[in-house]
């Protein structure tokens, strides 16, 4: 134990946990966006897409979040 940095952060499994989920739900609101403001109707199709893709990415890391968050 003394040979460990004592100035070291140490980051947890829920840490990793909680910026994962954040991160997709920032990438839920971008897709949103750029589906909204573009106009080929195609592309506008595969962001409205990753927006939903992402959307169950967020909810599954929500679910896997508050198990462990429960469990320890």
């Amino acid at each position: 134990m003394e040979d460990m940095n004592r100035n070291e952060i140490e980051i947890t499994t829920y840490d990793r946990l909680l910026r994962a989920w954040e991160n997709s739900m920032e990438l839920v609101r971008d897709y949103e966006m750029y589906s909204k403001r573009i106009e080929d109707q195609k592309i506008k199709e595969i962001f409205k897409r990753y927006a939903e893709d992402e959307g169950r990415h967020a909810a599954e890391l929500r679910e896997l979040l508050l198990e462990y968050k429960n469990k320890n």
